[in-house]
């Protein structure tokens, strides 16, 4: 069995059974003693019980029970009497006054009486600490118009209402535990559009017998959450060493080291003497680095090679003629030119 699988879904109803359910001649001597609850209302909802408050002793006289409403301190008290002979009533008449104070109204929270009606209140207000962030995803839950809501209700069979931080279910045992699921998911932020999508195909594969006894896992779809995180990732990113038991290996000291080039051994005079030369070797290093540098600015910038402007080619032939004309005419303006000086 997989972990996943719960035992409660193991568990099979044969078709067609229904609770026997108890009469008064099973239990003609009554409730053994009496016990009551009692439970806090909000005060916005003084005035709704205190109009429908009638009819809930009444239906309640019915299975042989007490009912107070204090307005003073803002409670409801049930209890049992010595004519109950139903031992469960007293917890069907609790769970009344659980959803009345959660603004239920009586018509839908006097069907809890019934025997194969349950009811269950979700409390929502402790799973979303940012509130700006709770009340989208119960928005989100509702839909517009309470579309959303009223897909839930078409789906499970059940009633539904969101109220504060509540949400109030009532209807069968399987469809309660549908909604539950159903509302802790949308306020983990997945939509409940894909549950909603996942219970219309299940409702239409519990119509074919064939796929009764199957596993309907290759039919459902899987979603996948792509939430992709809005913090800024880092420029460099670290990578974890793999983690061992030994320490890291010792750091070479300093003696170590002179002892693996055998300077340990040398004298002081012969220290110092190789110190010296090790300092001017490399201040000629440097010596030569800068020259280099300095040579840079007196290396003249190469020059791009000109290319040789070709003469134009005459193509046209000259008209000796016209020449000849032309110089002629020069001539006689020069003429005529000095003959008036």
């Amino acid at each position: 069995m997989d972990k996943s699988t719960k035992e409660e879904d193991l568990l099979v109803v044969p078709d067609g059974w229904k609770d026997p359910g108890i009469s008064k001649e099973d239990n003609p001597h009554g409730v053994l003693a009496e016990s009551s609850f009692a439970t806090l209302f909000p005060k916005y909802r003084e005035k709704y019980l205190k109009e429908c408050w009638p009819l809930v002793k009444k239906t309640l006289s019915d299975h042989n029970l007490k009912a107070e409403l204090d307005l003073v301190e803002g409670s409801m008290t049930v209890g049992t009497t010595r004519k109950t002979w139903d031992p469960y009533v007293i917890i069907k008449a609790r769970d009344l006054i659980k959803l009345l104070a959660r603004s239920v109204p009586y018509e839908q929270a006097v069907r809890v009486l019934e025997d194969d009606v349950f009811c269950d209140i979700i409390k929502i207000g402790s799973l979303v600490r940012n509130g700006d962030r709770f009340v989208k995803r119960r928005q989100r839950l509702i839909g517009p118009n309470g579309s959303t809501l009223k897909a839930i209700e078409l789906l499970t069979n059940c009633y539904v209402l969101v109220q504060g931080n509540t949400v109030s279910t009532l209807g069968s045992y399987r469809g309660i535990k549908e909604v539950r699921n159903i509302v802790i998911d949308t306020m983990k932020n997945v939509h409940p559009i894909y549950n909603i999508k996942t219970l219309m195909i299940k409702r239409e594969l519990a119509k074919d017998p064939q796929l009764k006894d199957e596993s309907w896992e290759r039919f459902l779809p899987k979603f996948k959450s792509k939430n992709i995180s809005r913090r800024k990732q880092p420029t460099k990113k670290r990578t974890k060493k793999t983690y061992t038991p030994f320490p890291p290996p010792q750091p070479e000291s300093k003696v170590d080291k002179e002892l693996e080039t055998g300077e340990y051994f040398l004298k002081d005079d012969e220290k110092k003497a190789r110190k010296r030369a090790q300092k001017r070797a490399k201040e000629h290093e440097s010596c030569e680095k800068k020259q280099k540098e300095r040579a840079k600015a007196f290396i003249p910038p190469e020059e791009k090679p000109t290319e040789p402007k070709q003469a134009k080619s005459s193509t046209s032939e000259v008209d000796v003629d016209k020449l000849k004309k032309k110089i002629k005419q020069a001539q006689k303006g020069k003429k005529r030119a000095n003959v008036k000086s």
